[in-house]
């Protein structure tokens, strides 16, 4: 089954080497989506299918981590998985993710560390397949 991402980050360079990075791993990608900041992917989560989302904390306009508490008071989206792939390093942030069911990967990342954490939350690759 191909996963419809969404990553949001306020980088475009950023984006781009996320989206590769999600290429050469052995997981199956759908749509891979993008948005610039937290508001403008909680418009794309509510008008999309996504079953994953890569989201930075660090953002204008809406942060990471309001974008993740809306998410979580959205009935309609409180069960999609969030990977955080950020640079933070408020250990007291971190914990209060993690506390919300978030993973966490720290910049500088490889295809494998992101394939990893994605297939321990959703269950997907090369393992589980039929």
């Amino acid at each position: 089954m191909a996963l419809n991402v969404l990553i949001v980050d306020d980088s475009g360079v950023m984006r781009a080497m996320i989206k590769k990075t999600l290429q050469m791993t052995d997981i199956e990608f759908g749509d891979v989506l993008e948005a610039k900041d937290g508001q403008q992917g909680l418009e794309i989560l509510k008008s999309q299918w996504i079953d994953l989302v890569l989201a930075d904390i660090n953002m204008p306009v809406m942060n990471g981590e309001e974008m993740i508490n809306q998410m979580k008071a959205d009935l309609a989206l409180k069960d999609i998985p969030v990977v955080v792939i950020s640079t933070e390093g408020s250990e007291t942030r971190i914990e209060r993710l993690k506390e919300k069911g978030v993973k966490f990967i720290r910049k500088p990342f490889t295809p494998e560390i992101i394939s990893e954490v994605i297939n321990d939350l959703i269950g997907t690759g090369a393992g589980n397949e039929s």
